[in-house]
């Protein structure tokens, strides 16, 4: 079965999170340990409320976390329909975990260094 990771960012100026003059380092992590889950085989769908609210909308389980939370449940990330992580971006050992991938260790590589500054 291919597993299904959907991440329902807070309002960003893009779809990921990543540009502009002063990039978060953790947007541009979080988007390359999506990349890297999509390399094997998991399918990833990131919505962003300032540019899809309809994709909140549609989705009872995010509706519902934000009518207790409000947007600071933002990030909410969901692996085959249910909620894995709220208000904050899983790491890619997490994302490797609950998606069940397995790694020898070498497949972890954390981007250090700001990409723009």
């Amino acid at each position: 079965m291919v597993k299904k990771l959907e991440v329902y960012d807070p309002p960003m100026c893009c779809s990921t999170g990543v540009c502009g003059p002063s990039v978060d380092p953790a947007l541009a992590q979080f988007a390359a340990d999506c990349s890297w889950l999509s390399g094997r085989g998991v399918r990833v769908e990131r919505y962003n409320l300032a540019q899809q609210p309809q994709a909140y909308a549609a989705n009872e389980t995010v509706k519902a976390a934000l009518a207790q939370y409000g947007n600071h449940c933002l990030p909410l990330v969901m692996l085959n329909g249910a909620i894995v992580s709220k208000a904050r971006y899983p790491s890619r050992q997490e994302l490797a975990r609950l998606a069940g991938l397995e790694s020898n260790g070498q497949d972890f590589p954390v981007i250090s260094k700001r990409c723009c500054s």
